[in-house]
């Protein structure tokens, strides 16, 4: 139970951590923090959606296309964190409004935070949701750091998004991947601590 409630404990503070860097820092400035975080900012300016519904409903999608390969114990887990992930970002943008902002300290301090709960849930053996479903299957199968096929497909999300939107994000949230995948990479490979992962496997 002990090694359980630990998981659960990272789990859910992974999720905040990448929702307190979404919320706070990178989506007040419009800076896609990942591919579904573009998928996201599309839904928020087509359809005016809020940013957190928009994000869960991308992930969420997403995941279910994980679900056959990766089993439903990976799933669930999963879950766990884009729910978390998403319900911080709609409490942290309203409950810490910072009134004179600073673009790249914004992004910076946004793609920090949002790296370290990416690296801590995959730690886990947890995707962060959305296209790092996709990254994660391709990180185990290839048996490579997951930050770089993550950079990569968001990359192409991001060139997508800028069409749609303005170009102009185009280099911000370039420069937030690197930093952000860059601290999943680094946390991802500590060895601070014992983690407890549920197995999964390719179903057959």
């Amino acid at each position: 139970m002990k090694p359980f409630i630990k998981k659960c404990g990272l789990v859910l503070t992974g999720g905040a951590l990448q929702g307190f860097g979404m919320g706070v820092f990178l989506f007040p400035q419009d800076i896609p923090s990942g591919g579904a975080g573009g998928i996201a900012i599309l839904l928020n300016h087509w359809f005016e959606m809020g940013m957190g519904p928009s994000l869960w409903i991308v992930n969420f999608t997403m995941l279910t296309l994980g679900v056959q390969y990766l089993g439903k114990r990976f799933a669930l887990w999963t879950f766990v964190g884009i729910t978390m992930t998403s319900l911080a970002v709609d409490f942290f943008e309203s409950t810490f409004p910072i009134v004179h902002r600073h673009l790249l300290l914004d992004l910076v301090i946004g793609s920090v935070f949002l790296g370290t709960g990416i690296g801590i849930l995959m730690r886990q053996g947890v995707s962060n949701g959305g296209v790092g479903v996709i990254a994660f299957m391709i990180s185990h199968g290839r048996n490579i750091l997951p930050g770089k096929p993550l950079f990569l497909i968001n990359t192409t999300i991001f060139i997508v998004t800028a069409a749609v939107i303005s170009w102009e994000i185009v280099i911000l949230a370039l420069v937030s991947q690197w930093i952000s995948t860059s601290k999943v990479d680094l946390v991802y490979r500590l060895k601070l601590y014992h983690v407890y992962t549920l197995s999964w496997h390719k179903k057959t």
